[in-house]
């Protein structure tokens, strides 16, 4: 059994900082639908902004769960894992709001994020109040080296414009796979 902790300070700030890849997982309200677990990365785009609040940069992608889930009800785990050094993972329970490209306030979020990589197509800001920061062993996550970020996700969409992206999200990031409305 893991600990809970009062906060995200200290050494446990420190280890989610460093992990290069973490994992978001949210679900829609009521027993149906689908529950949702993606993989976040790229260096500059998750910020912890106190002991209770962690930021990141959504950027446009084949699906957009979280914000349908966050919209429906708020709730979010955050789990990062040791895959290098001591064995470990923490996870981050809390209530999420996604902030759209579009929102007046997206602007001034962005300042949060002290060294993003290219944030052309950044759709929102994913701001989660953290109720709950707990670990566990991870004795079976297995080792692995980071090698680099992959460049994909930003070349792929440095080709589209402002307008290419606004139809993206209308035609490709417009409801989830349970058919919530995302923006």
């Amino acid at each position: 059994m893991g600990t809970v902790y009062p906060a995200l300070d200290g050494r446990l700030r420190e280890f989610v900082e460093a992990q290069p890849m973490f994992f978001v997982a949210t679900a829609p309200s009521g027993g149906d639908g689908h529950v949702n677990v993606s993989p976040k990365g790229m260096r500059g785009t998750f910020v912890v902004l106190g002991p209770h609040r962690v930021a990141w940069l959504d950027y446009h992608g084949s699906g957009a769960e979280t914000i349908a889930h966050l919209r429906d009800n708020g709730r979010i785990t955050l789990m990062f894992c040791a895959f290098d050094g001591p064995p470990k993972i923490v996870r981050l329970h809390g209530r999420g709001v996604a902030t759209p490209v579009t929102d007046p306030g997206f602007g001034a979020l962005l300042a949060d994020f002290p060294e993003p990589p290219d944030v052309h197509a950044v759709r929102a800001v994913i701001g989660v109040t953290v109720d709950r920061v707990s670990d566990s062993c991870g004795y079976a996550v297995p080792l692995m080296d980071y090698r680099s970020d992959r460049d994909l996700l930003l070349t792929s969409h440095s080709r589209r414009t402002a307008e290419d992206l606004v139809a993206y999200r209308a035609t490709k990031n417009s409801a989830s796979i349970d058919g919530l409305p995302v923006f």
